[in-house]
């Protein structure tokens, strides 16, 4: 991992324990172990399609359910983005993406702007996606704005298949975080008159 905008953060609980590294400028390279195999997988998704390296360890109490896991991991993962980001100097800060996969479409806006909320219009076609209770990505994108700093929008446009619909949502993020992280050599400081972020 570069020594530039990359970071590491740990997390234990009664209930987990996660680390997560993550290089920012990275090539998408992917090291992912949740317990819970789709989140897996959109991890893996999100790490390639946004170009970051990401390295994820979690053991959560899963005999319970996904929830404690999911939760805490958007709350580490956020962390780690934010620290990786650093002062924010020099990048785009705004990113947008509308994602299509088959019949299902996805719009994401953000804002790191270091004012975190979620606006959360996504309604999955199914309650369930192999045992994970779907309501439980809306935790995880929350934690993960809380910590990263990030406004975010996540809209739901079209659906008819679940997995489909997360893996939009994963892969459009990757995309709008890529934009909003890219340096512009145009920007001289950080992307606000306010002068900080």
């Amino acid at each position: 991992m570069s020594a530039n905008r990359s970071a590491q953060v740990s997390r234990k609980t009664a209930e987990t324990e996660i680390r997560c590294a993550i290089d920012l400028d990275g090539s998408g390279r992917s090291e992912i172990y949740t317990g819970i195999p789709f989140l897996d997988h959109m991890l893996t998704l999100f790490a390639r399609h946004g170009f970051f390296d990401l390295e994820v360890a979690a053991k959560g109490d899963l005999e319970v359910d996904c929830h404690h896991t999911m939760e805490d991991l958007g709350l580490v993962l956020g962390e780690a983005f934010a620290k990786a980001a650093g002062d924010k100097a020099g990048i785009r800060r705004y990113g947008n993406f509308l994602l299509p996969m088959d019949e299902t479409l996805v719009m994401i806006a953000l804002d790191l702007s270091g004012r975190p909320g979620l606006y959360y219009d996504v309604t999955p076609p199914a309650p369930t996606l192999n045992g994970i209770d779907t309501r439980l990505f809306h935790e995880f994108f929350q934690a993960f704005c809380v910590k990263s700093g990030l406004n975010l929008h996540i809209r739901m446009i079209a659906a008819c298949e679940t997995h489909h619909l997360f893996e939009a949502v994963f892969k459009g993020l990757a995309k709008a975080l890529d934009q909003a992280t890219t340096v512009d050599p145009r920007v001289r400081g950080v992307l606000s008159t306010k002068g900080s972020l």
